[in-house]
């Protein structure tokens, strides 16, 4: 059988595949034809095609002087800082032709700050032919222009408030209005007034708008006890499309009961109040009256509707504190928070030398005093008091007996005159307009402040509340201005009263214009 013989067969040859080359129409590159368009290379692309065509490269840019802020078109005004993201976005919206290309990147150039020019360099990305995406970056230089908005042009213009909240209370002295100042401070509750004003036993702050007269309202009934009214006043009023302009008032009035006041409660109010006796002491005012009877250590809050169902006064303020020295002190061992119940016998200063009167009562401040001691407190034997809750006390016969015949409120401390603080206090700027307040008002104006400042000094929980700064700025100046000698004399007070309370500067805020920040090489 004959077996057939292979066959060889022929070889193919592989020929690898090209893509077709084309030449740059304007500087002759070879390039890939299939995925270039337009017959251009990449370079040429860059040179020739601009896909930030129509973004303007100059702008100008709105600012008012008074409030520093900008003007987002068409009549926004906003809050932005120097080169902060807010002041970016408003930059980038004020070019036209953005939406049509995508963003990468915008960043501030730096500028001389008096120039009045802002810089920004802004990257973009877009497709320029099919399959070919190119970047770009370019610069836009704003103009910054000074221009006043709305709110500050009524701010300078008489009777251009369209809102008013009138705060009062009844009250011989302005020590509540001093720490409702502080508090105003610490929450810049201020920060929307046009103007503040002083008034007869209050201050008036005056809005532009409605809500942020409305907005102070709810601030100050979250902070004190308060009762408000609002009413309102037609301005104008246009009969063809019924537009009405109002003026609107609110009128909020506080409780008149201090920090310190001796206070004689309803016998009614009393039971209600956890049965507590009716003659006690305030001792702090926050959101209520917080009351204590300086007897047994018992404590008890009246909240401003209640106490605005059946309001009464003050049975005694600190104008009528008297100066009594601790002859002994017993502790009970009783205590309740900072308070201390103890057993004292006092005497009032007044009297050593000429009689040998002394009076016992209990005390809440067992913790603090001690033989020798100065202490204030009100004189209740033989004082007539037009009151008719006390009077009702006075005749009741189960509280006729317990009414004591000294009530000591707070420890004395001997003071030098014009002792330097290191410390100091912020002040609202107020208009004083016609109350301009003659020499004697002036004087008791004074009283009431440095009295303010020393319960701020001998109180922790008082300035907890409140934002107290350093005065080393001011020190330093005054002592070089009064000298070696002067500074030597301050120094030798400080050693003498050791015993008045000072404040820490760990509890002292220092001032932003005060900071030094200097960078460590």
């Amino acid at each position: 059988m004959e077996i057939d013989l292979p066959v060889p067969l022929p070889q193919r040859t592989y020929i690898p595949h090209t893509n077709a080359t084309i030449l740059c129409c304007n500087c002759g590159v070879e390039i890939d034809g299939t995925v270039s368009a337009g017959a251009l290379c990449n370079e040429c692309i860059k040179l020739t095609v601009d896909i930030s065509e129509g973004i303007p490269r100059e702008a100008t840019l709105h600012t008012c002087r008074d409030c520093e802020r900008w003007l987002q078109p068409p009549s926004q005004w906003v809050t932005a800082a120097p080169e902060s993201r807010e002041l970016l976005a408003l930059c980038l919206r004020k070019l036209r032709g953005l939406s049509k290309v995508r963003i990468i990147d915008a960043s501030f150039i730096w500028t001389e700050p008096h120039s009045k020019r802002i810089k920004v360099k802004i990257t973009l990305q877009q497709e320029a032919f099919e399959g070919t995406i190119l970047q770009q970056t370019f610069e836009v230089e704003y103009v910054v222009a000074s221009h006043q908005c709305p709110d500050c042009a009524k701010s300078f213009t008489a009777n251009t408030w369209r809102s008013v909240v009138q705060v009062r209370q009844k009250v011989p002295h302005k020590r509540t209005f001093l720490y409702l100042e502080q508090l105003i401070l610490k929450h810049s509750a201020h920060k929307d007034t046009i103007n503040i004003k002083e008034a007869k036993d209050g201050l008036d702050f005056y809005y532009s708008q409605r809500n942020h007269a409305e907005k102070f309202v709810d601030f100050l009934t979250s902070v004190a006890p308060v009762r408000s009214k609002k009413s309102q006043e037609l301005i104008s009023m246009d009969i063809h499309t019924s537009t009405k302009s109002y003026k609107f008032t609110f009128s909020v009035e506080l409780v008149p009961i201090c920090k310190d006041d001796l206070v004689c409660l309803p016998i009614k109010l009393a039971k209600q109040a956890g049965n507590v006796a009716p003659l006690t002491l305030c001792y702090r005012v926050g959101t209520s009256v917080n009351i204590l009877d300086p007897n047994t250590l018992q404590t008890t809050d009246i909240s401003a509707p209640i106490y605005w169902r059946s309001p009464f006064n003050t049975l005694a303020d600190v104008h009528e504190l008297v100066e009594f020295i601790v002859m002994d002190v017993e502790p009970t061992g009783i205590q309740k928070g900072r308070f201390f119940l103890a057993e004292a016998t006092v005497a009032r200063a007044t009297d050593l030398g000429n009689n040998d009167t002394t009076y016992f009562t209990r005390t809440h401040l067992g913790g603090i005093l001690h033989p020798g001691d100065s202490v204030m407190g009100y004189h209740l034997s033989g004082t007539n008091f037009n009151n008719p809750q006390f009077e009702a006390l006075e005749e009741s016969n189960a509280y006729s007996s317990a009414i004591p015949d000294v009530v000591l409120v707070k420890k004395h401390y001997e003071r030098k005159k014009k002792k330097a603080r290191n410390w100091r206090l912020k002040r609202m700027n107020k208009d004083e307009g016609e109350m301009l307040p003659r020499k004697q008002d002036q004087q008791r104006i004074e009283q009431d402040y440095e009295m303010f400042l020393r319960d701020v000094e001998e109180d922790q929980d008082l300035r907890s509340t409140m934002a107290l700064y350093k005065a080393q700025q001011e020190k330093k100046l005054r002592d070089q201005m009064e000298g070696v000698e002067t500074a030597s004399m301050a120094d030798t007070e400080e050693t003498e009263g050791d015993e008045v309370p000072k404040i820490d500067m760990d509890e002292l805020l220092d001032e932003f214009e005060e900071l030094d920040v200097a960078d460590d090489q």
